[in-house]
């Protein structure tokens, strides 16, 4: 079943992808592994950038959220120092049992490849600094938004072989 849904909404994506995405398997014969590139959505510090991810799909998908890790250097409140994605859409459903989270804001098997990129794409434009994976990030993008600009600009550069 996670296979077919997979190969589904790779599909839908190849024919019908958001601007800014381009996501799919790494090889054909494995759905369950994809590679994804985001575009640094406009108006942002990150606008221009072409940010390189993996997907990672459990075999009981889309009962279980996938985990997604970006491949290339980032810097971001939501994003751990090691490339993990941390936001709600990723976590697993029910109720959040630190109490932050309504179980509608985590995973459920009606999201979709397509939904995870955009929410990523939202991520980026509007950080949320109370859910700190990476703490560095988050400080400086509360206290020092000028010098966050300053390092989301000079990923971006980096994202182009600049």
């Amino acid at each position: 079943m996670a296979a077919k849904r997979l190969m589904a909404e790779y599909k839908q994506l190849a024919t019908q992808a958001p601007e800014g995405i381009v996501a799919g398997p790494k090889e054909e014969s494995n759905y369950f592994e994809w590679d994804a590139c985001i575009m640094g959505p406009i108006g942002t510090p990150f606008e221009g950038g072409v940010f390189s991810a993996v997907m990672t799909f459990p075999s009981d998908y889309p009962l279980s959220p996938p985990t997604m890790r970006f491949t290339c250097d980032m810097f971001h409140p939501n994003i751990y120092p090691d490339g993990r994605v941390c936001i709600s859409i990723l976590h697993a459903p029910g109720d959040d049992p630190m109490g932050y989270e309504s179980s509608a804001e985590r995973w459920s098997p009606v999201q979709s490849v397509e939904k995870i990129l955009l929410s990523v794409i939202s991520m980026l434009a509007e950080p949320n600094p109370e859910s700190g994976a990476n703490v560095d990030a988050s400080k400086m993008w509360r206290d020092n938004r000028e010098l966050f600009n300053k390092k989301a600009k000079n990923l971006v550069r980096k994202s182009l072989g600049l």
